[in-house]
């Protein structure tokens, strides 16, 4: 009987974990399936040139000899949005995840809960539309000129605003998953509440809070919708804060639909390059939440 049980654990291991491995493979093939395709359209467009030079002229069907490249200006628009909105909105979801998980558990707490989720599933068009129409609302009052209103700034606080209940929503949780005996010992020792939710609780959650901020980042870093009513489009890529700045999702929805092919490949290949930044992006970042997390627990 004993034996019996032994074999029946063992047969159940084996087949959740071949269950397993089939849901990673299901997984990877369509992530393979769409580097490769985006390797194989934008091979040809891909060389030094392609990071350097400005955007070529239209090569229609009939032509043998085209040129490529225009992207190096969209991937500096492109990590700029992504820095200016990570300073706006990784500072206000981390201290809104602190209220929710410490202070703000009951009343207005519930509210701000509410509306984060709310947020959560708010499409990223309209979150753009939204940005747009008070960027113009506030030109058209001050006196300003209403072709300003695409910009960076606006660009980049739209994709904040997408990326707020993502850092917000996943900072609480992962102050939540901290036990609260860690809590009631820095509070036994005299340590105020507001010293051990910043320098105990935080640090403590630190990895699964940077593991959030770095969700949100990858969450807009392919968004064009927004930055089509925000952004808009600059082929110097990043000029100013007030001036429109290029991307490389706007690059990519603009260039796509035209017949040309040596644009066509151009979007592509920046697909393909749009992939590969938020890889090294996801890459750099776990070799750096692996030396917080060594340094939190103290080199072990």
């Amino acid at each position: 009987m004993a034996f019996d049980r032994v074999a029946r654990r063992r047969w159940k291991s084996h087949l959740f974990a071949g269950l397993t491995l089939l849901c990673v493979v299901a997984a990877l093939i369509p992530l393979t399936s769409i580097v490769w395709t985006a390797f194989d359209r934008g091979a040809p467009a891909l060389s030094v040139g392609f990071f350097t030079q400005p955007l070529p002229a239209p090569c229609g069907s009939a032509q043998t000899h085209c040129s490529y490249g225009g992207v190096g200006p969209y991937i500096e628009g492109t990590l700029v949005l992504i820095a200016l909105s990570s300073l706006i909105a990784i500072p206000i979801g981390v201290l809104i995840g602190i209220y929710l998980s410490e202070y703000g558990r009951r009343g207005i707490g519930r509210v701000i809960s509410f509306f984060t989720d709310v947020l959560t599933g708010v499409p990223s068009i309209v979150v753009g539309i939204f940005v747009y129409t008070l960027t113009l609302d506030y030109i058209l009052k001050t006196g300003g000129n209403p072709e300003n209103v695409y910009s960076a700034l606006s660009g980049a606080t739209a994709l904040a605003i997408i990326m707020l209940p993502i850092v917000a929503r996943t900072t609480e949780e992962a102050l939540r998953a901290v036990p609260d005996s860690v809590r009631e010992a820095a509070l036994a020792l005299g340590i105020p509440k507001h010293r051990t939710t910043l320098r105990i609780v935080l640090t403590a959650a630190l990895p699964a809070v940077l593991t959030g901020a770095l969700l949100g980042v990858m969450r807009v870093g392919g968004e064009a919708a927004p930055l089509l009513f925000t952004a808009f489009n600059n082929p110097l890529g990043y000029t100013g804060v007030t001036q429109p700045a290029g991307a490389l999702p706007t690059m990519i929805y603009n260039l796509y639909q035209t017949p040309y092919a040596n644009w066509q490949a151009d979007a592509w290949a920046s697909a393909l390059v749009l992939v590969l930044i938020m890889v090294i992006l996801s890459v750099a970042s776990q070799i750096v939440f692996t030396r917080v997390r060594r340094r939190i627990s103290g080199g072990q």
